[in-house]
């Protein structure tokens, strides 16, 4: 762990390590704007609804969001989307647990409705411009 805040508990198991990163990435969400609505059962896929506050940039836009923990979990810094996911328009939005910084996954390799698309690049890049939780 380099830098920030050490993670509170590596024995946590995944489905903890999960919790904490959706929490997190509430709070990050809270400080760019948006209202957050969080799924309340344990597996899905979606993990928060996310809806631009009236006086943020971006008042009225909701984002669908797949919050996933990197590094200490999941060795792989990305991550694919579901082919329902991609209909939706979900976003996948990183948490790092060592950095405890947050930001939004992009997905230049994959295929997505262009119409969802176009709507979610637009939210996602706004909320990717912060650099941290």
């Amino acid at each position: 762990m380099t830098q920030g805040i050490p993670f509170v508990n590596e024995n946590f198991s995944a489905n903890r390590a999960g919790d904490f990163a959706e929490y997190y990435a509430v709070t990050w969400l809270w400080d760019n704007g948006w209202d957050v609505f969080k799924n309340c059962g344990c597996d899905g896929m979606i993990d928060l609804i996310a809806v631009g506050k009236e006086s943020s940039a971006e008042p009225g836009k909701i984002l669908f969001i797949d919050v996933k923990t990197s590094g200490l979990y999941n060795k792989r810094y990305g991550t694919r989307l579901t082919p329902k996911q991609k209909e939706l328009g979900v976003c996948i939005l990183q948490f790092n647990p060592n950095t405890r910084e947050c930001k939004f996954q992009e997905h230049k390799h994959e295929e997505i409705d262009l119409r969802r698309r176009n709507e979610q690049q637009a939210q996602c890049d706004l909320a990717s411009s912060d650099s941290g939780c």
